[in-house]
């Protein structure tokens, strides 16, 4: 299975913020959408990092409420892993454990086109073993 299958089920919105954001406008957003990251945008609309809950702990423990005032840049993870819709479900799993990540950025000729989070992949992997669970419950019953 691809990663592109599971953007076809779960759809390919991305929360994005920019890199000179207020962190305290990035944390309503996370708030606000119920999510665990934001994709980070520079000021041509490519990809320039992610910002997630550990970055705002990360803030918080390090500078205390004033965290809030910076610009997301200041705070945000710029070395991004990302995968790309060919990519299958078991590799980028791996790529999240190594790499100590959550959340990928989809690109696909340079552009955003996706974001999986590993709460995405477990889902969509879960959903596979029910259906091959049925599948094998079909065919004992037949066999009968």
């Amino acid at each position: 299975m691809s990663i592109g299958e599971v953007l076809h089920h779960k759809g390919r919105h991305v929360s994005t913020t920019r890199t000179i954001d207020p962190v305290e406008t990035a944390v309503r957003k996370l708030d606000e959408e119920r999510i665990g990251a934001l994709v980070v945008l520079d000021r041509w609309g490519k990809l320039a990092g992610m910002f997630s809950e550990r970055d705002v702990i990360h803030a918080l423990a390090q500078h205390g409420a004033e965290a809030l005032t910076f610009e997301v840049h200041e705070m945000m993870t710029p070395d991004v892993t990302t995968c790309t819709p060919e990519d299958r479900i078991d590799a980028v799993m791996q790529m999240m454990t190594a790499h100590r990540v959550r959340h990928l950025p989809v690109m696909e000729d340079g552009h955003l086109v996706g974001l999986v989070s590993i709460g995405d992949l477990v889902k969509h992997r879960l959903g596979e073993k029910e259906q091959e669970a049925a599948v094998l419950r079909d065919i004992t019953r037949t066999r009968r």
